[in-house]
């Protein structure tokens, strides 16, 4: 898209010498929470023991708590009006959702005082049964412009288009969509009805205009990219605040996906200011408005905040949570599957060539989205983390297997692009390095003794039930886990893959639910890959 992205100082310079607002709104934020009730490591998943021991957790639903009262507290105490939002995705993520099924997620954000959430695609993975649970224990508006849930039995007059809030004796409009292709990443079904994104947002705009509302915010959940296009296409709305591609946008930090505010130019000389805040409840976002007395955007700043070790818990929250723990270590102990015989997931054994572990999950992989016409499955060795014994498999034993709570990614990539990342996988074998490729839907030779990038031959992939070579220009459908989607391992030739969807389920659901189907489950090695 076209457009003019300027840093915070740029619209400072341009607002120098306007006239005193009238009007200032501070915006507390959060987005892709994912059932982070517990404080994470520094890979997103839930914080070990040995993690807390060192302070090296962050987030959490205590801590955020904290947070937002802190931020929340002294801003009301210095006359400053605050709202606080979320942009979706309370649910799926940790076994807290495996569990509770947004029961604690509810308890968490009523305990924290959200003023108003947007509707995440993840909200739908259990139905819309799933979500109504959900509604019946919140107390703020929950919010999509965008859906039609008039038809649905148990959501229907439950989600709103748009809400006023009250603040500082000033109307604020909050707009809202969600992602169109929810219905392919989740579980709405067929009485949700999807309505285009951008023309809801602008009839919903232009009704708070009708009533006289002049400050109005987009909360929603379609991705960064489609947020800066909303930016750019809906007049009346005066700031996005985004979800759903788990973007850490940062006015300070070098290592951010962009400035937070992020700036896009709509029509002439008219910017909007768009801002997410990451995921897993890392960081919180601090949006900093200011309107003039005619309702119109003179200035916006901010930041997103790390909640690391120095933000101290909520001492009652966390001991809610620590209640709440108990069952989840019940589940870790629960039999999901019966293993025939030992599967190998050593470290030795998975970065170095074909195991046993690596087709388990592998396989798993790709039996899970081959209804979407996804033929490949590429997951790096170093995400295995374990081996499983023979005969009785528990939900533990799998977690320590997949301890990374990563999650499912399908995209497109040509033939070419494939066989670049088997060479990146096999680069630093020597080094025993966690990007080695585990495979399914195809297979590959390397020789561990030539020049790295020119390690990988025969590759061959299945078409029509036999095994043909890759075809470099070729497009095919492939699924790996988010962390190697997103570049991580050296697999950078993903970021840019098409038609990428990164928040599948959890990779260890898939892998425990697939050793259920199999039972018991064989482990073999096949000569998918071979060392010349």
């Amino acid at each position: 898209m076209r457009g003019i992205f300027l840093s915070t100082s740029a619209i400072l310079a341009l607002s120098a010498g306007q006239a005193a607002a009238e009007y200032s709104l501070h915006v507390l934020h959060i987005n892709d929470f994912h059932s982070r009730i517990e404080a994470i490591s520094g890979s997103d998943s839930t914080c070990s023991a040995e993690d807390a021991a060192e302070n090296a957790c962050f987030g959490g639903a205590a801590r955020l708590a904290t947070k937002i009262r802190e931020l929340r507290d002294g801003l009301v105490a210095a006359g400053e009006n605050v709202i606080v939002l979320d942009a979706g995705d309370q649910f799926q993520g940790s076994l807290m959702y495996t569990t509770y099924k947004g029961a604690v997620e509810a308890e968490m954000m009523e305990a924290i005082g959200f003023d108003a959430m947007a509707v995440g695609n993840h909200e739908f993975d259990d139905g819309p049964e799933g979500f109504a649970a959900f509604l019946d224990k919140v107390t703020f508006p929950v919010l999509s412009g965008n859906i039609d849930v008039s038809q649905s039995n148990v959501l229907a007059g439950r989600v709103q288009n748009h809400v006023v809030l009250e603040v500082g004796g000033e109307r604020i409009g909050i707009v809202s969509a969600l992602a169109m292709d929810t219905p392919e990443t989740s579980s709405p079904g067929e009485s949700v009805i999807f309505q285009d994104d951008i023309e809801s947002l602008k009839a919903d705009v232009a009704a708070l205009e009708a009533e006289g509302v002049t400050k109005i915010l987009a909360l929603t959940h379609v991705g960064l990219h489609r947020d800066l296009e909303i930016a750019a296409a809906v007049p009346g709305i005066d700031a996005v605040v985004g979800g759903h591609s788990h973007s850490f946008l940062s006015a300070s930090d070098p290592e951010r996906d962009g400035p937070y505010p992020t700036w896009v130019t709509r029509g002439e000389n008219d910017l909007v200011p768009v801002v997410q805040a990451y995921a897993y409840s890392k960081y919180v976002g601090h949006l900093e408005l200011t309107f003039d007395d005619a309702g119109r955007l003179i200035y916006a700043g901010g930041d997103t905040i790390l909640l690391d070790a120095s933000v101290l818990p909520d001492p009652a929250l966390e001991a809610r949570i620590k209640e709440l723990a108990g069952p989840i270590e019940e589940l870790k102990t629960r039999v999901v599957a019966e293993a025939a015989a030992p599967i190998d997931g050593a470290r030795e054994t998975c970065r170095a060539g074909e195991c046993a572990m690596g087709n388990l999950v592998a396989e798993a992989m790709l039996d899970r989205v081959a209804d979407q016409g996804v033929t490949i499955a590429i997951t790096n060795g170093g995400g295995l983390r374990a081996s499983i014994d023979a005969g009785p498999v528990t939900m533990g034993e799998v977690l320590t297997v997949l301890p990374f709570q990563n999650t499912l990614s399908t995209f497109e990539v040509t033939g070419e692009v494939i066989v670049a990342a088997l060479e990146n996988g096999v680069s630093q074998i020597e080094d025993e390095a966690g990007r080695f490729p585990q495979v399914a839907g195809m297979k590959y030779s390397f020789d561990p003794a030539a020049a790295a990038g020119a390690r990988v031959s025969e590759v061959m992939v299945q078409a029509g039930g036999d095994w043909v070579p890759i075809d470099p220009a070729a497009t095919y459908k492939v699924v790996s886990n988010n962390y190697v989607r997103g570049g991580g391992d050296g697999y950078g030739m993903f970021r840019a893959a098409a038609n990428a969807y990164d928040f599948g389920p959890d990779l260890a659901d898939v892998t425990a639910e697939y050793l259920a189907k199999n039972l018991p489950y064989q482990p073999f090695t096949d000569g998918r890959i071979t060392r010349k």
